[in-house]
This record gives C-alpha cells, sequence and structure tokens, in this order.
C-alpha cells in the first residue's frame, strides 16, 4: 500500500526535516510504501529564497542584504537539500501550488497530511489548500498524522474556510492536545491525539542516525533560538556564566555570529542531534528542540516564543514538565534541579506506542471504509 505525505519537509529547519524523516520510517517501519509529495511552495523555492528574505527591502539595502545572506542561503542548500536528497524519498515531480498538483496528480493508495504547522494559518499567511489535500478526490482516503494547529483555538472565520476540508478527512490525529480538545466540541468526532513524529522514534534510534559533531567541549550550554530576542540572549550568557561552563549556540545564519555564545554555523542535520544529545542544558524557543530534548533525556529550559507558543505549552503538561518554561529573565535556578526522567520516559513510551497503533489503525480504517464505499 503506498502512502502519499505532504508536509512542510523543504523549509530550512532542523526540526521541519527531522519531523519528515521521522513521519518517513514510522510509516515504513508499519509496512507501508511511503513518498513524500515534493510540495515546496514558491516563496520556499531555493531560487526565491533571497527575493523572500528581503521582501520588505528596497534599494541599495536590498542588494546589500542579499549579498550578506548569500553564503547562508548556499549553506542551507547543500545542509537542508543534502539530507533531504539522501533520507527522504520525495515525489519526481516538484509543485509549487494547488494547480500544479491537480495537472500531474499523484498516484496513493492513501493521502496522508504531515505534521508541522501545515494548518495553522498564521504561520502560512493564510489557508494553505494543498496541506488540506483539496487536490486529492473524495473517494481516496485521507489521513492527517499528528497535524499542527499551532494555536488552542481557531477564528469563526477560520472555523468557516478550514471546517468544510477537515471533514473530507476520514481521520484526523494532531499533536497538540488543546488542538484536539477544541475540535470535538466543534463536533468533529474522527480526531486523535498523536505525538510529533520526532517522539516515535526512540533515543537509540535517533543516535543511530545522529553524527559526531567534533571541537565540542565536555560541558556546555546550548543556546537554540529561533526568534530574536536580545533579552533570551543576555540571560543565556548570565546562565552559563553562573554555571561555569561555556555557552555554545547554534547559528542557522551566518549573521548570527555577533551574536552571544561561540557559534556553531548551520551544522548538518545529523550532526544537530548529536549538539543537541551531548548538552549539559539545552535553552530554546524551539518545538522540537524541546521535544528532542524530552525524548534524548537532555535537561533543558524552554522560552515561549510570542506566538503560537501553545505548541510548547501543550508538550510539557503532557510529560509534567510546566517548571522548565522560564517566566522570568531572572530565574536563574531553574534548572539546578535535574529533570528526572524516568516518569517522563515512562509516558512517553506509553503515548509512543499508542500514536503508532493510532496511525496504523486509523490507515487500516481509511482503506476499509473506503473499500465499502466503491
Amino acid at each position: 500500500m503506498k502512502i502519499a505525505v505532504i508536509t512542510m519537509h523543504a523549509v530550512k529547519n532542523y526540526g521541519s526535516a527531522l519531523q519528515t524523516y521521522a513521519t518517513q520510517k514510522v510509516l515504513k517501519d508499519l509496512g507501508y510504501d511511503v513518498e513524500v509529495i515534493n510540495y515546496i511552495r514558491k516563496k520556499n523555492l531555493d531560487s526565491n529564497l533571497a527575493n523572500t528574505w528581503t521582501r520588505k527591502d528596497h534599494g541599495i539595502k536590498k542588494i546589500i542584504k542579499k549579498a550578506v545572506l548569500f553564503p547562508t542561503l548556499k549553506r542551507w542548500k547543500a545542509v537542508f537539500g543534502g539530507y533531504l536528497g539522501e533520507y527522504i524519498q520525495t515525489s519526481p515531480c516538484v509543485y509549487s501550488d494547488e494547480s500544479d498538483l491537480e495537472a500531474n496528480s499523484v498516484k496513493a493508495d492513501v493521502f496522508c497530511t504531515g505534521s508541522d504547522q501545515v494548518w495553522n494559518s498564521g504561520w502560512n499567511n493564510g489557508i494553505e489548500k494543498p496541506f488540506y489535500l483539496t487536490f486529492v478526490p473524495d473517494e481516496i482516503p485521507k489521513i492527517a498524522m499528528a497535524a499542527s494547529i499551532g494555536k488552542p483555538e481557531l477564528s469563526k472565520e477560520e472555523c468557516e474556510n478550514i471546517f468544510p476540508y477537515l471533514r473530507r478527512y476520514d481521520y484526523i490525529s494532531l499533536r497538540e492536545i488543546s488542538s484536539v480538545e477544541f475540535l470535538k466540541n466543534q463536533g468533529f468526532e474522527n480526531v486523535d491525539f498523536c505525538l510529533d513524529p520526532t517522539q516515535l522514534l526512540s533515543r537509540e534510534q535517533w543516535l543511530e542516525h545522529s553524527i559526531e559533531y567534533k571541537d565540542l567541549p565536555e560541558k556546555y550550554v546550548l543556546l537554540y533560538q529561533l526568534n530574536h530576542n536580545d533579552t533570551f540572549d543576555k540571560y543565556a550568557e548570565e546562565f552559563a556564566r553562573r554555571k561555569g561552563i561555556p555557552l555554545y549556540r547554534i547559528c542557522t545564519r551566518y549573521d548570527q555570529a555577533r551574536l552571544p555564545g561561540k557559534p556553531i554555523f548551520i551544522p548538518q542535520v545529523q550532526e544537530w542531534l548529536s549538539i543537541m544529545n551531548k548538552a549539559e542544558i539545552v535553552l530554546t524557543d524551539s518545538f522540537h528542540a524541546t521535544a528532542f530534548c524530552i525524548n534524548l533525556n537532555t535537561q533543558f529550559v524552554s522560552v515561549f516564543p510570542n506566538e503560537y507558543s501553545c505548541r510548547i505549552g501543550d508538550v510539557l503538561r503532557l510529560y509534567g514538565l510546566e517548571e522548565r518554561r522560564l517566566r522570568s529573565y531572572d530565574q536563574f535556578d531553574i534548572a539546578d534541579v535535574p529533570i528526572d526522567f524516568s516518569p517522563v520516559n515512562e509516558i512517553l513510551f506509553a503515548n509512543r506506542k499508542r500514536s503508532i497503533d493510532l496511525v496504523n489503525e486509523i490507515i487500516r480504517k481509511s482503506t476499509r471504509n473506503s473499500k465499502k464505499n466503491l
């Protein structure tokens, strides 16, 4: 049986790349043939990234900014494009909009909306119809695997626009419990919770997939920051100073060299795993970094970003780790008591088994229902 998955696989982001790998591996391990639909929105195509990143700039400022970004764009293509090319089975065609998908139809027994913020209309600057499988005929099974809305509820306008698409799905699983509760309160019955795909693989599986990053000290505080925040930067500096160990920063762009922390410039995707695993403690505002720290049993502190922070809040609540949310930038004792990962792992293992069983079951149910309707 072939499953075609559409997700945010081509975003220049470690969490996006690794959740795609995890989704593919889980489905393959269940015995399915998997193809990731090579859907890359026009603004995210390598050829358009320079214009996307400088869309608000003009004249000489735009030219200078493009020049500064060029080394980063080149490195992104090598790191993320290289990883996807080696580890992800994508469709032969590249699709950039709904009309591409309709004109060159993908063939599969089941279509699956994957994880990441595929249903977050704020993040996507509107409703991205292909992520709702609008190009798939009604009679073909459609499921969602740990999809994310990115917020605990939707506006009335969003509900009116999105719900007709969601009702075409046979089964929906979401990675945020708050989103599951919201949809159920709106009358959806075919909705359930599923762990983020990165947590469906074990720590051992991720370490086997990782590559050692050299030139790191035995102990270091790691800063992985996706949202610019000067106060967070200063906090990280002081936190590391008080710990008496050096601060390292994973820089996702070369121009971040000026920020606090010894820079680790755009490491390979598999090196990112190793860097996260070996850190004494990770300071982060990233959902996926938080999820990986839990999975790898790495000590961490989470800083909520200004937008779409419920993703991190939900995962902390699931594991009883709400105290690891930084609520004030004078909380330098927040990590003095290490996390006891024994009860955390019990919750993780139970939810991993339940989630994988759920994914397998909804695939089987959707195909059975499809055959009945033929």
